[in-house]
């Protein structure tokens, strides 16, 4: 089991709801009878007519050119070995989610219940008609070569087995530039790859292709280094058998330039680095224990130039880089295969944008003030989001020059295009998540009794998001923590019948509210109500941050936030923001909890706080005011309040692109905002949706989380000095807590900023 998740949080996932993680979606209206006579029977007859005459034609009229098919036997998953097809299912769906959350293309995830190598063959080119793509994953080696070679033989659509070309691809990426960083050529580098199974052949051919010597290559398999004189090798591993006395690990490592280490934790020593050539290049890849741990390599070694397959160190070669990529330039020009060029075009393209500046948004999703090109950065980011423009059009590029591909593209508007369809804020809870790690923030939960909350705890100390508190009686919060095999040894615990602090909170809520004729004795109840302690310790700075609401409605919770925490200066009403990941992309709504009717005034402060919030994530903010109308279209004091709090918040904050009274299709939709002569949108699409009233703002984020089936996180309570945000009680779950928990800890980062730029 990971260190990150418990065994019954990783089946809830997969469980909870509609099992699995994929499902099937129609692209078109399916809601009346001529719909469907469309659909289906009659008026499916005429593409079907089309596509009979030119077969190319299934490309215009069908899902076929954007649809891909994961496709394995079970023998080789992961590291769990051979598990059958049934077992490997949730990794075939995992990387379904993958190639769609990168890349945008759609997955069938096929198991196939046999292990005979020409039944696969069959079966997959028998399903060509079908599909645009073949992802090869986890079948074992040495099956798996034979099975990708006979079917790229004999498909016409591009074949590809990931677990050899996907890390192959990312590792050669990587040497490309760790030898340029060494000062060490290709063609002169030792190098030695342990392990010899697919993807360690994969990773040595091509490296081989990039211009390393073969003979240069030591390869060693669990029982040494392939050498000539061993006679228990397959064909596979015989291309690698070198004329040499070494026998081990050890031996082959002496003077070696780059260790390629695709195998198992823990087989290479200190000592062994030691003997390794000046400024040793090291590819610890085994997963989740390197071959040898990043610390005790770069303690070893002050030059030594490392790359893990881990995402808590620097240089992780993930081959979520490649794949997702490859096959969306090869699809987009309809590649017939993916052959060597496409490959190598792809490597030297993240090769290349490694050396690019880093935008701050992405050196800060991974806790970083800068990312600079060097020994602890040669390798993009996994969230880059401008991989998807370099790799795919570099892909596509190399099919058109070759001749694989049956369609021209245009460059500059392919890459233009590949980053509106996948932006950069597609993955804003991951960069935020990242972001919140080098905050260090102190992160109070006052429903600490309960089980999602001891469980996102868990994962928030795993995660090294924050460090928590939880509040509650000790004794319950450890039954709960041994129900789910947690250990409570860095989760800090308080109850406030027992706690020291109680009676200092106790004084400081009695100050706080005595104004409002708060009694003492009063006082000393209240504090030890959970909320109100867990709220004070916030305004108190004894904590950095505050997330509730699992077991008590907004309305419960919100009252006693808003009289314990302070609003900031200069800010007239709290209010609440909620964000809805469409398909689209984030939306965030306001205000979603606080006030009922706001006024214009109101709104225009809405809609500042929010966009301060949005710039803090990494995004531009793009401000629509919900009407019922459009600029004017139909005269009533509601959009008259709307337009005026457009004209405030404008004024505010000149540089905010704040445009309205607009109807919500106005705001979503750039060609119907283009019919409007008025709109100053100039082809955006808002992301923040500011709504007249409570009323409006509550239907429209419950209706997109029921109806539209999108995920939902809030309210982010907005204009408190101290971040305190709440959750939906009967939707929330372990993810949606800590995903809170980030926010509240890029907040709490944003309000200390604030408070010491007010100091300075």
């Amino acid at each position: 089991m990971s260190e990150l998740t418990t065994k019954k949080e990783a089946l809830e996932y997969h469980a909870m709801g509609r099992p699995g993680k994929i499902e099937v979606v129609p692209t078109k209206s399916c809601l009346t009878q001529i719909d469907l006579s469309l659909a289906y029977s009659p008026g499916v007859a005429e593409p079907c007519r089309e596509i009979a005459k030119d077969v190319s034609k299934v490309y215009d009229y069908t899902a076929k050119g954007n649809l891909v098919a994961v496709i394995s036997d079970g023998t080789a998953v992961l590291g769990l070995g051979n598990i059958g097809p049934e077992a490997s299912k949730p990794v075939m769906e995992g990387k379904g989610v993958l190639f769609k959350r990168f890349a945008d293309i759609d997955v069938f995830d096929i198991e196939l219940g046999t292990t005979d190598v020409d039944e696969i063959v069959m079966t997959v080119k028998n399903l060509e008609p079908t599909l645009a793509g073949v992802n090869l994953e986890d079948i074992s080696a040495p099956r798996c070569f034979e099975i990708e070679n006979r079917l790229k033989e004999i498909m016409d659509i591009p074949v590809f087995h990931d677990d050899q070309h996907g890390t192959a691809l990312i590792t050669g990426a990587s040497l490309i530039n760790a030898c340029e960083i060494a000062g060490k050529k290709l063609e002169e580098i030792r190098l030695v790859v342990n392990g010899a199974g697919a993807s360690a052949i994969a990773c040595a051919n091509f490296a081989v292709s990039l211009g390393v010597k073969h003979e240069h290559v030591l390869m060693c398999d669990s029982k040494g280094v392939l050498s000539k004189s061993r006679t228990n090798l397959n064909e596979f591993k015989m291309k690698y058998a070198a004329d040499t006395d070494c026998v081990t690990l050890a031996d082959a490592m002496v003077g070696a330039d780059v260790f390629y280490g695709l195998s198992v934790g823990n087989v290479v020593s200190p000592e062994m680095l030691l003997t390794m050539a000046d400024s040793p290049i090291v590819f610890a890849m085994a997963n989740p224990d390197p071959e040898i741990p990043y610390p005790d390599a770069v303690a070893a070694r002050d030059d030594v130039i490392m790359a893990t397959g881990r995402s808590d160190y620097p240089n992780q070669c993930n081959n979520v880089l490649g794949f997702p990529f490859i096959f969306r330039g090869a699809l987009d020009v309809r590649a017939t295969t993916i052959n060597t060029e496409m490959l190598h075009a792809a490597a030297y393209a993240l090769a290349d944008l490694a050396k690019d500046p880093v935008p701050d948004v992405v050196a800060h999703a991974y806790g970083h003030d800068t990312l600079d090109y060097g020994r602890e950065y040669f390798i993009p980011k996994a969230l880059d989001h401008r991989v998807i423009r370099r790799v795919a059009t570099a892909v596509a590029k190399a099919a058109m020059d070759t001749g694989v591909a049956r369609k021209t593209i245009e460059l500059a508007t392919y890459e233009r295009e590949l980053g509106e369809r996948m932006g950069e804020e597609r993955g804003l809870m991951s960069k935020v998540v990242a972001r919140a790690r080098r905050t260090e923030s102190k992160i109070v939960y006052p429903e600490g009794e309960e089980d999602r909350i001891v469980i996102a705890a868990n994962a928030v100390i795993k995660e090294r998001i924050a460090r928590p508190v939880l509040i509650g009686n000790a004794e319950k919060i450890a039954a709960k923590a041994k129900e789910h095999d947690i250990d409570l040894n860095d989760i800090e615990i308080i109850d406030p019948a027992t706690s020291d602090l109680t009676q200092r909170y106790a004084n400081e809520l009695w100050d706080a509210r005595r104004h409002r004729q708060l009694s003492k004795e009063e006082a000393a109840e209240k504090i030890l109500d959970p909320m109100y302690f867990a709220s004070v310790m916030t305004r108190l700075g004894d904590a950095d941050g505050l997330v509730c609401g699992v077991t008590r409605k907004v309305r419960g919770t919100m009252p006693t936030l808003l009289k314990v925490l302070p609003l900031q200066k200069g800010v007239r009403r709290a209010c609440g923001m909620t964000i809805v990941f469409s398909s689209k992309g984030p939306l965030f709504l306001t205000d979603t909890s606080v006030t009922i009717d706001p006024t214009a005034e109101d709104l225009a402060e809405f809609a500042i706080l929010a966009a301060k919030e949005v710039r803090h994530f990494g995004m531009e903010p793009v401000v629509a005011m919900i009407s019922f109308s459009s600029y004017g279209g139909t005269p009533h004091p509601r959009s008259e309040k709307m337009r005026r709090a457009v004209e405030i918040a404008r004024k505010r904050d000149p540089e905010l692109l704040v445009d309205g009274e607009m109807r919500l299709d106005a705001a979503l939709d750039p060609a119907v905002a283009a019919s409007y002569p008025d709109s100053i949108l100039g082809g955006k699409r808002a992301n923040i949706l500011v709504f007249s009233d409570l009323d409006s703002a509550n239907n429209a984020f419950n209706m997109a989380r029921l109806v539209g089936d999108s995920a939902v996180v809030g309210p982010i309570m907005m204009g408190l000095e101290k971040p305190a945000h709440m959750l939906q009680p009967h939707s929330a779950g372990v993810s949606d807590v800590v995903h809170m928990t980030a926010i509240a800890c890029l907040d709490s980062d944003l309000a200390k900023a604030e408070a010491k730029a007010v100091l300075v």
